[in-house]
């Protein structure tokens, strides 16, 4: 079933908030909320602009060309380095599960990248 805007940036939020050594805030402006895991952003959710109601995430980049291939609601990442983000919008083939799988490989991702000191136990 497809997600409507909304309800994507609520599983997200969700999930990131679940996963370990996480924490949040608006360190860029108090429309986007980051989510880092060891000092490294793995997720920013775009708030109070209901005609922009998307998530953006880390992905490798073959990975990345491969989903926006596939889903016409995922496109190149808005804020970061468009090689690695892809921001995802409510549509036809976006459902639960790939917004899950899609925070939590972000995550792994931004996690790998960190010092080893730095990581969640």
């Amino acid at each position: 079933m497809s997600l409507r805007g909304e309800n994507l940036q609520q599983i997200a939020r969700e999930v990131a908030e679940e996963l370990p050594g996480t924490s949040s805030g608006y360190p860029f402006t108090e429309h986007l909320r980051v989510w880092k895991v060891a000092g490294k952003v793995f997720l920013i959710i775009t708030e109070d602009d209901p005609d922009l109601e998307i998530i953006t995430v880390k992905v490798e980049p073959g990975h990345g060309d491969a989903l926006r291939r596939d889903h016409a609601s995922i496109s190149r990442g808005r804020y970061l380095d468009k090689e690695h983000w892809i921001s995802i919008a409510a549509g036809k083939s976006i459902t639960r599960c790939l917004v899950e799988d899609l925070v939590h490989g972000s995550y792994e991702l931004a996690e790998d990248q960190a010092p080893v000191r730095d990581r969640p136990e």
